[in-house]
């Protein structure tokens, strides 16, 4: 078995990797040529964590295995640690032997903004100038560096539930040459792409907020219960997802959905249009929304991306298992 230790993530896995193998995994995900398992996510009555898994197999890559890890809340203010923690297992999927043991952590920041990278990729105006970044937590500077390569945006704007962290993602603009301002929600207005990451339970980013011809990419409802966006602007939009069963369960979709606003042949998978059975974006005035829930398969596709760079660095850990 091979180990790739957290430590080691930051210097082999590089967010060009993180978005190639990200969009070919939705891909292979829409060709019916790789799917996930059920995904088990739960309160587990402890430090107010939620833990799970999340698993899948993709034909195409040969790849086969789980990311166990989830959520602690007070890890940073107690521990001086990310509040998100994971580790990623692959086995052989010819044998069931283990293959590889990865640090999960960096790659799930990475694989989450590959996700809303390649949504913005295929869905977003190619005219897109101004970014609206909703959240301003660790994940959000991921996000935000990733979407930036996507189009030649010239403005960001961001809020915050908590506004003394918007520096973080200010810095981020700042460091790409670009101004950035703080805004209240309805100044979204102004946005021609919204990314929304937080881990709220209930909406911020209501209907009236999106001007036609938006993309929004809603990257923090993960968990039944949780909720970014209004139901409402769903049904305002064409709806886009990583996997359609999630989006319906855990995602953002799930309340519109419970709401009778939108039905489940409503919601579209990102890899049709990648791999062009579906026309994505229409036209300049769609509202178009990428419900990005976090599949199992992303984190598997990157972490086998990381091992094959470690091995050919030779810092790949070999262990007698």
């Amino acid at each position: 078995m091979l180990i790739v230790p957290e430590k080691d993530i930051a210097d082999l896995m590089t967010r060009d990797a993180a978005f190639d193998a990200v969009e070919q995994v939705f891909a292979a995900m829409a060709s019916d040529d790789a799917y996930n398992f059920p995904v088990v996510r739960e309160a587990i009555g402890h430090e107010d964590a939620l833990y799970g898994f999340k698993g899948g197999f993709d034909r195409a890559g040969a790849t086969l295995g789980l990311k166990a890890g989830g959520y602690w809340p007070h890890n940073l203010e107690k521990r001086d640690l990310i509040n998100h923690q994971s580790t990623v297992f692959l086995f052989d999927p010819d044998t069931g032997k283990p293959a590889a043991m990865v640090g999960g952590n960096l790659l799930t920041a990475l694989r989450t903004a590959a996700a809303s990278s390649v949504s913005i990729k295929h869905l977003a105006r190619p005219d897109a100038k101004v970014l609206g970044m909703i959240g301003a937590g660790h994940q959000a500077t991921f996000q935000l560096r990733a979407a930036l390569e996507q189009r030649a945006f010239d403005r960001v704007i961001g809020w915050n539930y908590h506004p003394d962290m918007l520096p973080n993602i200010a810095k981020v603009a700042e460091d790409a040459g670009l101004p950035f301002e703080a805004v209240d929600l309805p100044g979204m207005a102004e946005a021609d792409v919204i990314i929304s990451i937080t881990s709220a339970f209930a909406p911020s980013l209501m209907a009236d907020h999106v001007s036609p011809g938006t993309h929004i990419a809603c990257m923090g409802t993960d968990t039944k219960g949780k909720q970014e966006v209004e139901a409402a602007l769903l049904a305002r939009a064409t709806v886009f997802t990583d996997e359609v069963a999630q989006s319906i369960s855990i995602g953002e979709a799930q309340h519109a959905i419970a709401a009778g606003l939108i039905a489940e042949s409503d919601i579209h998978q990102i890899g049709a249009v990648i791999n062009g059975a579906h026309p994505g974006r229409t036209s300049d005035t769609d509202i178009t929304l990428f419900d990005g829930t976090g599949v199992g398969l992303q984190d598997l596709a990157v972490a086998a991306r990381v091992v094959d760079l470690a091995q050919k660095k030779g810092i790949a850990i070999h262990v007698d298992f």
